[in-house]
């Protein structure tokens, strides 16, 4: 049987603003993080990711209350990322209800942190965020931080495979090149790291359609992460999982 793969909504968070860019870059306010949530969540998502977008930058993490709120209405898996620097940090959040941390600064920053959040939590917990972008001269493409704004130097590729080692459970890999373009996927990005790691990859960056998530599905993603797609209301979530069903992707129906 084909594997199922996972309908994420990516919800990028702003002090308590539900925001949007191109690129990482260019943050539009579209509204209450919760409420868009809510209406994912009653139209059938099969998972949610919170990202505090600027956390890493201020170091904090500004999501607690709105985490509780949705922990408390919304049961489906919640993914929490952003200004993660600790064990303490990772406690934190998934006493508020989260089920995983992704992590992408601090992972960088510190490898060591990814075996110990897995050894705290198990791997399933830990989630480690790439944002990769190709690089300007040569193959492949190289893993940035701090929301995309600096260069880390690690080739994304081997950075998956180090991350996998160290314990991280899932990564979630996110194309800055295609982020918010709403024009197709990384796939290239996407078939290089799946092939690389045996632990599921979550695809986010460039869904315009659900044609575009059901390539990446083929490509060797796990999960896809939609988020201008939904926001701006170019499509719903029961036409998604249509699309991709359609499309001969196996996915969790609405209902």
């Amino acid at each position: 049987m084909a594997k199922k793969i996972r309908l994420i909504a990516r919800l990028d968070v702003k002090d308590e603003n539900l925001v949007k860019g191109i690129q990482l870059e260019g943050l539009r306010k579209l509204g209450r993080p919760g409420d868009f949530a809510r209406a994912y969540y009653e139209a059938g998502i099969d998972e949610l990711l919170y990202i505090d977008i600027v956390a890493s930058l201020y170091g904090r993490n500004n999501l607690h209350e709105i985490l509780r709120q949705t922990s408390e209405d919304l049961f489906i898996p919640v993914t929490v990322g952003g200004g993660l620097r600790s064990v303490e940090d990772v406690r934190a959040i998934l006493q508020m209800g989260a089920d995983k941390a992704a992590i992408n600064t601090a992972a960088i920053r510190r490898p060591g942190l990814i075996s110990e959040v897995a050894a705290a939590f198990g791997s399933q917990c830990m989630v480690l965020s790439i944002q990769a972008k190709r690089r300007r001269t040569g193959p492949g493409w190289e893993a940035y931080y701090d929301n995309g704004r600096e260069h880390s130097g690690l080739d994304v590729v081997e950075w998956a495979k180090r991350g996998e080692a160290l314990g991280a459970g899932e990564i979630l890999l996110t194309s800055v090149d295609c982020e918010g373009m709403q024009r197709g996927m990384d796939l290239a990005l996407i078939e290089a790291v799946s092939r690389a790691v045996s632990v599921p990859v979550i695809c986010g960056g460039g869904a315009g359609s659900a044609a575009d998530l059901a390539a990446a599905a083929k490509a060797g993603a796990d999960a896809v992460a939609a988020a201008a797609l939904l926001h701006y209301k170019k499509a719903t979530v029961p036409a998604l999982k249509a699309g991709l069903l359609a499309a001969g992707v196996e996915v969790r129906r609405c209902g």
